[in-house]
């Protein structure tokens, strides 16, 4: 789901790149150039999650590169920058912010780089069936 999801905003950053450069920070040069390549890199990123091989490289990125889209999303949440259909309202912006800890969550727990909540091997060894402990 994950993969399918930074597939479909790397198309939209390529397909529709003036929203995003709209809420680009200032400081952040080229700002359409700059969103045209993350719009590359995030289908490149889920593309490289469904890879055994390259999918912790790829959790690590996309867990950094959520990371580094939040000032986009503060200063779309702070001007009030208008993009329709996306409402204007702190309705929508306030779980969209509280909302970006858990992509970088799951970009990690996907590349299996963490394992909270599950804690998949922890605890002790199951006994063999048939089997008690002395």
């Amino acid at each position: 789901m994950l993969a399918a999801g930074y597939t479909l905003a790397g198309v939209a950053h390529l397909m529709r790149p003036e929203p995003f450069v709209a809420i680009t920070p200032d400081w952040v040069p080229r700002p359409l150039d700059v969103i045209l390549i993350t719009g590359v890199l995030e289908i490149a990123g889920a593309v490289a999650l469904l890879v055994p091989r390259t999918r912790k490289l790829a959790g690590a990125a996309l867990a950094l590169y959520a990371v580094c889209v939040l000032p986009a999303n503060v200063k779309h949440a702070i001007e009030g920058i208008a993009l329709p259909p996306v409402p204007d309202s702190w309705w929508y912006h306030a779980p969209r912010l509280a909302f970006q800890p858990v992509l970088v969550w799951a970009a990690l727990f996907c590349a299996g780089l963490v394992d909270w909540p599950a804690r998949r091997g922890s605890g002790p060894a199951p006994h063999p069936p048939g089997k008690t402990s002395r």
